[in-house]
Parts: structure tokens; sequence; C-alpha cells
């Protein structure tokens, strides 16, 4: 018995690493191909359907990108303030960073589009100096609050990435731009963020993997079927055709796929900012430039 396990481990051995990580995805998913069928699986509904739940595509990748260019803008000034010594700037930064990660995000995002509406309307009816509309200022689309509380939250979270970056930085870069006589924001402008952002960029595309994935919670602020990302559009078919399984499948693996696509693309920027602290690369490039 022990000679058939020791010529099993060897014939194991002669087996590619990557050929058994394939084996046993293909086998995880003939299982999950398994117990879909067995629960009646309607495959046909999703290929009818796909089309429809894509179309919320543009809509997600919308309010994507316009919570995360928020973020880094917030995340930048708030890792500037919370570096610097002026109280009022630090004091800021800080009770920001403290209120949007001690808070969660759909009570954040509920508070932008319930709560400041009245906030605006009883301005206006109390303080009759503001101008006329002012009322109506803080009252917004479901996707524009949800877009703006994905930024101010995630902005939180990142300062700490950014301020981390910043702080990577040796002290002696920061020491030479001052003997240059830099002031403070060219010194940071281009000494300082440009070496920051090889820290920077690796979190902060992880981050914007998972806000991509938390824009399906705008859709409980009840966004219109015309304007509907991908997660609420599957709601709505799935609940009107009674295949929530399907639905909740169909836009997981949606999900999924996008997380893939970003992942590869993070890679290759990750790559291509890390190149000049490659030290197997600066080399060869190095050779490359000697005269032959």
């Amino acid at each position: 018995m022990s000679d058939f396990w020791e010529r099993l481990q060897l014939a194991s051995a002669r087996i590619p690493f990557g050929a058994k990580n394939a084996a046993v995805w293909v086998a995880l998913f003939a299982l999950i191909g398994f117990f879909g069928s067995a629960a009646g699986f309607d495959v046909q509904w999703i290929r009818d359907n796909l089309r429809y739940i894509l179309g919320g595509l543009p809509y997600t990748a919308a309010i994507a990108v316009g919570g995360i260019v928020l973020a880094i803008v917030l995340a930048l000034l708030g890792a500037l303030a919370r570096l610097s010594r002026n109280a009022v700037a630090y004091g800021v930064a800080g009770f920001y960073v403290s209120f949007f990660r001690g808070t969660p995000l759909i009570v954040q995002m509920f508070l932008i589009y319930l709560a400041l509406p009245p906030v605006g309307q009883n301005l206006a009816e109390k303080y009759t100096w503001l101008p006329e509309g002012f009322d109506e200022v803080l009252i917004l689309e479901a996707a524009t609050a949800g877009t703006i509380a994905l930024g101010l939250n995630y902005g939180a979270y990142m300062t700490e990435i950014f301020r981390a970056g910043i702080q990577s930085v040796a002290g002696g870069q920061g020491e030479a731009a001052d003997a240059l006589g830099m002031k403070y924001l060219q010194k940071m402008r281009r000494v300082v963020l440009p070496q920051a952002f090889r820290v920077i960029i690796p979190p902060t595309g992880n981050e914007f993997i998972a806000m991509m994935k938390d824009t399906a919670l705008v859709s409980f602020l009840g966004v219109t079927a015309a304007s509907a990302e991908i997660f609420r559009r599957s709601q709505l078919v799935g609940k009107a055709d009674f295949k929530n399984l399907e639905a909740y499948v169909a836009v997981a693996l949606i999900y999924w796929a996008l997380t893939v696509l970003f992942t590869f693309f993070q890679g290759r920027l990750e790559a291509r900012v890390g190149r000049g602290y490659d030290r197997e690369h600066v080399v060869r490039a190095m050779q490359a430039q000697e005269p032959h």
C-alpha cells in the first residue's frame, strides 16, 4: 500500500503545478454546475436578460470613476493636512477621517440622499437672504448622492494610504528640495508626490476595485430603471420573472469579470510605474545604453 502512495506522489510531482490548479478550478466549476442543475437553474433566462443587465455597465462605471476621482482628491488633501503643522487643517482632516471611517457607507448614502434636502429647505426658510433656489441645492439624484458618498467614504480610507505613501519617501529628498529653494507646494509636486505614487498606486487600485463592487449599494437609494446600474437591473428583471437566483448569479459573474479585468490592468500599471525602481530593469537599461 505504501508503494502505491509513493508511486502516486511521484506521478503527481511530474504534473506541472499550473495543470493541477486548472484541474481544481474545473472540478469546482463542475461541482457548481451540478448543484445548479439540481436546483433547476435556468441558464436560458440569463442569456435572454444578460443584455439588459449589461446595459447598466455605463452607470456602474460612471459612479465608480466619479467616486474614485473624488476620493483621490480628498485623500491627497487629507494626507497633506494630516502631515501639516496647521492645527485647523489637521483637526478638520482628523474629524473627516474619523467620521467617514467610523460610520457605515450605506448610512452615509442615506444621510446625503435623504437627510440633506430638509437641511437646505430649513435654512432657506430661516435665512431669507439666501439666494433663490437654495432650498433645492441639496436635493440630489440617487446616483449623484451615491457617487458623493462613495468618494467621501473611500477618500477617508485612502487618506491614510496617501499619508503612508508620502512618508515612505526618504527625508533627504525633501531636504534636498528645501536646499534648492523650493517652496512647499513645489517640493510636493516635483519631488515627493512622484515618488510616493509608486507606493500609493497598488492600494489605490484595490480601493477602486472595491468601490466598483460597492456601487451596488446605490440601488438601495431607489434609482430609476432608466439610470440603474447592473445590480439594480438584475434585481428588477429577477423579481419580475421570479428568477432571483439566476439574476444574482448573473450579476455576480459580471462583477467577477470586471474585477479580473481591472486587476489585470492594475498589474500592468504597477509594473510600468515600478520600472525605474526595479533593479533588474535598471541594470538591463544601463547595459543596453553601453556602447558595443
